[in-house]
């Protein structure tokens, strides 16, 4: 049910298309035989890197090691994080030195997170106790000028987002003095409110619900998964060409930011997400969650393929519209409006959905997804991969 040519992609992107797949980049080129005592790196496009250079200052010797180190650190954290136990508060990623750093309550608890290859440093308040004070600020009603909050592992509180000029108004100093009372709690100022990338967007390959224009995130079997602000349980879908694809089967929002989609009528899901010719396409090879400070690079279908760092998790956002959703990932990615529901990817891990963020890819921006492992387990899905 697709077009037969789309040579600038490739035919790789022509399958992406058929599988109504959104953004992103293809398998990764061949590398070539390792140096003995070099660092080993993990596989990536030559325009993938070409992107991290552009993006994050790096060249493209440097972009290969940091991916390396990600990849590790990803590893490390999973090992940390069980045998710190009770005593874990949290973990970040620091590129300088391309290495782990994890938080622990307990002096006791350092030598054994150390031995997983972290480095370790003690604070006061465990990730769950953050968790729930975190929890406890999410009950509280928001005003509009309240931006978000979130637990930042490095500064080890819960940071309340503020925008500029509004600190002193009678409701949000009421709601500040409710969220410090739930523990212990830092308050920042930023520019403006976020606002979600809903009708008329588009991430990687288009797709139609009505008059609302979105993107496939990635693909899982028997459909994809996607931005929940872009349809309703049961609505229909047509793909690029306006033919039926599918429909939603399970969509959240707000609370959440998510939803799948089913594919049929000749459709179908491939393990790939698309680069539009910007960037080469690359399959995709798991879900391992990157860590804060990492890498993380986005793809849509309006201003393509963008990287960036994944700055905080778990993240609650107050909508310009007035809607919240919890637990969502903040990048320092930019976005437009037609980047909605398009794919995060780190590496050849796939991350999330694109829900939402401010500004632009001129002027810079942040943007934030929904962690696609929560949309899987929430649905009993299984990624597509290769």
């Amino acid at each position: 049910m697709r077009r037969k040519t789309r040579t600038s992609l490739g035919l790789s992107a022509l399958l992406v298309a058929a599988a109504c797949v959104g953004t992103g980049f293809t398998p990764a080129a061949a590398s070539p035989a390792p140096v003995p005592g070099a660092k080993a790196q993990a596989p990536a496009t030559g325009a993938q890197l070409q992107a991290m250079q552009r993006d994050l200052g790096l060249t493209p010797a440097a972009a290969r090691d940091r991916l390396a180190d990600e990849r590790k650190a990803t590893k490390t954290e999973r090992a940390a994080r069980k045998v710190a136990g009770a005593a874990y508060a949290g973990s970040w990623f620091e590129a300088g030195p391309g290495r782990l750093t994890v938080a622990v309550t307990r002096r006791t608890a350092a030598a054994a997170v150390r031995a997983t290859g972290a480095d370790v440093r003690v604070v006061r308040h465990s990730a769950r106790a953050l968790d729930a004070t975190k929890k406890r600020i999410d009950k509280i009603k928001a005003p509009a000028d309240v931006a978000s909050w979130r637990v930042d592992p490095r500064k080890n509180r819960v940071i309340v987002d503020v925008v500029a000029g509004h600190r002193s108004d009678n409701d949000v100093s009421t709601f500040l003095r409710r969220a410090r009372a739930a523990g212990p709690v830092q308050v920042d100022t930023v520019a403006a409110r976020p606002g979600t990338f809903a009708a008329g967007t588009v991430g990687g390959d288009p797709y139609y619900t009505g008059n609302v224009r979105c993107s496939i995130g990635f693909s899982v079997y028997g459909g994809f998964v996607t931005a929940g602000h872009c349809g309703g349980a049961g609505q229909a879908v047509r793909g690029w060409d306006n033919s039926a694809v599918g429909s939603f089967q399970g969509s959240s929002f707000p609370g959440d930011d998510y939803a799948w989609v089913s594919v049929g009528n000749g459709w179908w899901t491939v393990p790939v997400v698309l680069g539009w010719g910007t960037v080469s396409d690359q399959l995709v090879r798991g879900s391992a969650e990157a860590p804060v400070g990492a890498s993380i690079c986005r793809s849509g279908s309006t201003s393509h393929w963008h990287c960036g760092q994944l700055l905080a998790k778990n993240e609650t956002v107050n909508y310009s519209d007035g809607r919240t959703v919890y637990q969502l990932t903040k990048t320092s990615v930019c976005a437009e409006p037609g980047d909605s529901g398009g794919s995060f990817i780190s590496g050849d891990q796939a991350q999330g959905v694109t829900s939402g963020g401010w500004g632009d890819c001129s002027g810079g921006g942040e943007t934030w997804f929904q962690p696609v492992n929560e949309i899987l387990q929430r649905y009993g899905l299984t990624l597509h991969t290769a």
